[in-house]
């Protein structure tokens, strides 16, 4: 049986670990539009030369391209068993372009799945990653912290917060999260798809009420 589900969700929300363990356990492909489109780059497909001419001037790549990419991604044999859309959509033009591109394939969705965090815990997720400056090892310093502060265990380099780690940055990533992308809530509410899963406990448990969510739309 196929699975096809959309995860909503702000920066730091853990949609992509999530989508990695259901993927796993379901043969259904976690497809993240960003890897897509990188993969499409370097495999010099039609779509992807296109998509490069965009990304070597610093530019979005049009909503048409993308969704031409994912319509031969989603003609890939795995994806016989459905997919996991990570990162897309992020606004109601996209979505209702998926919407056109799955009718096309004689395809529906069986769930679109909100991941709802407490803002303070998104701010301390996306805040709290550290950088080594000589072999660019990445740290948590709540989930996965250095062994002695401020130093990388691997070569012993400095560790360092990147500018669009501060908390200013990750305020103003959130606030256009939520311009842009909140509305999809109620656009996919309204299609009766919608299916909220607190995300800020134990992995083990988000996975089960997320599985428990698919379930029960399907």
């Amino acid at each position: 049986m196929s699975l096809r589900v959309i995860f909503l969700g702000p920066p730091g929300a853990g949609k992509g670990t999530q989508a990695r363990e259901l993927a796993a356990s379901s043969r259904a492909p976690h497809i993240a539009t960003g890897d897509m489109l990188r993969e499409a780059i370097a495999n010099g497909t039609a779509l992807g030369r296109q998509a490069k001419t965009y990304y070597d001037r610093g530019e979005l790549v049009p909503d048409a391209l993308v969704i031409g990419m994912l319509g031969e991604r989603l003609q890939v044999p795995d994806a016989a068993h459905g997919f996991i859309l990570d990162g897309f959509p992020r606004t109601i033009a996209q979505a209702e372009a998926l919407n056109r591109l799955l009718k096309d394939l004689g395809q529906s969705l069986d769930a679109v799945v909100y991941f709802d965090v407490p803002e303070t815990e998104l701010i301390r997720r996306l805040t709290g990653r550290r950088l080594c400056r000589q072999c660019q090892t990445a740290y948590h310093m709540v989930s996965a912290p250095p062994k002695q502060a401020g130093v990388c265990d691997r070569c012993g380099g400095e560790l360092y917060q990147r500018d669009d780690d501060s908390e200013a940055t990750v305020r103003n990533r959130l606030e256009v999260y939520a311009r842009q992308t909140a509305p999809l809530l109620d656009y996919y509410r309204g299609r009766g798809v919608l299916s909220s899963v607190k995300a800020d406990g134990a992995m083990a448990a988000i996975g089960a009420a997320i599985r428990r969510a698919v379930t029960e739309a399907r």
